[in-house]
């Protein structure tokens, strides 16, 4: 357990680096080298890429790290590896003759709208390939308990190429046009290097000899597809289908704003680099209390922390859009919308992990099945009508409708429950701070007033959180600052 929570820690260091790195790729270098068709074009080519990639991936990722454990000899590892190489082949192969053989056909069907899109559709594949075997190389190190560098490439150097080439731009080395073609290099170098880090940890000995449990590795592959692949829908399918039904400079103005709300659901990637080891563990060993106290735990410390980001964009969202170009004002409303809904999903907590590592896990391909449904109709209704606010509110009510179905199912079908008295408190502290604080402007410059208000909200707020004892985690922590600091003696 002491290399799953050193790793942890550094894999959550990692992921709030790569986070800062991207704020600053999206509200200002996209918004500014860019400008709005190309950065539009972009984010409709990465997010059609990502909705394509667990298809592509034939969901070897979440298979390998599931039955890996299984194959005891090293001859059963050797062939359980070459059987995670080769799957996705059977999907990729005939996808790209596919898209060869009609490309006019399926570019002039997704550039109805935007003809720009036409000339680039051939991306879309490429780099969801790409992206497909990053994970299946990611997922081959952290079976061998070795994340940190992929997690590295995958949330740090992916966004400083990106930050290379937007320079490039800049200094006119290379087009808006160029800018775009580099992507499926920039995903190409990534692959390129996970694979080499993979192979270093374990040689693949290439050969035809495939395990004996072949029929369980591709009934579970099959499952996880769809599961997989619906929830990256959830977050891409409203940058796809903005690109069908309105300009696509619009979906930069989206990107913006789902990237500044996204920030609301970081805690929750990091501590699950933490939580999931720990949720397999204990139902492994049919630990029920436990798991329900770690259930409620996660949830509510959660909530103080998702709660407190999400206070700090609310509280500070209209100075930060007097820092971007007027035209992206439009988000404001999609950041409100968007934050919360991530904000009822990270009140959860270790949700996803308990149904995935359950004997329900089939139940979520029809959960998600009824949300794709859904989402889809509720995108072709409200993006035409609404715009991008539109496609944010298509978004929270499937969001919505997706965890509470989750929430029942854990709670009736595996007797769970997250919620404590202590959820009620924590939301009219949340909802207390934001009124006092919104309303609340200083006359200085935009990024003095974030500032100022943000560490007049951080003060306050930890404090009400600490006297109430909200959540013992967070507790712990302020009590080894202040410890630290000599404010307190522990």
């Amino acid at each position: 357990m002491g290399i799953v929570i050193k790793q942890s820690i550094r894999n959550t260091i990692i992921t709030f680096l790569g986070f800062g790195i991207g704020a600053i790729n999206t509200l200002y270098m996209y918004t500014n080298f860019l400008g709005e068709d190309y950065y539009g074009l972009t984010s409709f080519l990465l997010a059609t890429s990502n909705m394509i990639m667990p298809l592509l991936a034939f969901g070897i990722q979440n298979t390998l790290i599931k039955f890996y454990a299984e194959h005891e000899s090293e001859d059963d590892k050797s062939r359980f590896l070459n059987l995670t190489l080769v799957l996705p082949l059977l999907v990729a192969v005939p996808v790209f003759i596919l898209s060869y053989l009609f490309y006019d056909q399926l570019a002039s069907l997704i550039s109805q709208e935007n003809p720009i899109i036409y000339t680039y559709a051939w991306m879309i594949p490429l780099i969801g390939l790409f992206m497909a075997y990053f994970e299946i190389f990611y997922a081959w190190v952290k079976v061998h308990m070795k994340s940190v560098y992929g997690n590295f490439i995958k949330e740090v150097l992916l966004r400083i190429l990106i930050s290379i080439f937007l320079f490039a731009v800049y200094f006119k080395w290379i087009t808006p046009i160029e800018f775009v073609y580099c992507l499926v290099l920039i995903y190409f170098i990534l692959m390129v290097l996970m694979a080499i880090s993979a192979f270093k940890v374990r040689r693949p000995a290439f050969h035809l000899r495939f395990p004996e449990k072949k029929k369980d590795v591709l009934i579970y592959s099959s499952f996880i597809i769809f599961s997989a692949g619906i929830a990256v829908m959830l977050l891409e399918i409203d940058k796809f289908m903005i690109g069908q039904y309105i300009a696509i400079k619009e979906n930069a103005y989206y990107s913006v704003a789902i990237y500044i709300a996204l920030t609301v659901s970081v805690p929750m990637r990091a501590m699950h680099q933490i939580v999931h080891p720990i949720t397999t563990d204990l139902m492994a060993r049919k630990k029920h209390d436990e798991l329900n106290k770690l259930y409620k735990k996660t949830s509510i410390t959660l909530q103080v922390i998702g709660g407190w980001i999400m206070l700090g964009i609310f509280v500070n969202i209209n100075e930060l859009y007097l820092l971007l170009p007027q035209q992206y004002s439009g988000g404001i409303t999609v950041v409100f919308i968007i934050s919360i809904s991530k904000f009822f999903d990270l009140m959860l907590g270790n949700n996803n992990s308990i149904i995935f590592n359950s004997k329900y896990y089939r139940t979520v391909l029809f959960l998600g099945l009824m949300l794709l449904v859904m989402v889809v109709g509720l995108n072709r209704y409200f993006i035409p009508n609404f715009g991008i606010e539109g496609a944010a509110i298509a978004t929270l009510i499937s969001i919505a409708f997706y965890s509470l179905s989750k929430l029942m199912f854990v709670v009736f079908k595996m007797k769970l429950f997250p919620f404590t008295k202590k959820t009620i408190t924590s939301l009219v502290i949340i909802s207390s701070c934001f009124l006092l604080f919104y309303f609340w402007e200083f006359p200085f410059h935009p990024v003095v007033n974030i500032l100022l208000k943000s560490t007049l909200l951080t003060v306050l707020y930890l404090f009400l959180n600490y006297i109430f004892k909200i959540s013992s985690d967070i507790n712990y922590v302020l009590n080894l600052v202040m410890s630290k600091l000599r404010i307190v003696r522990l």
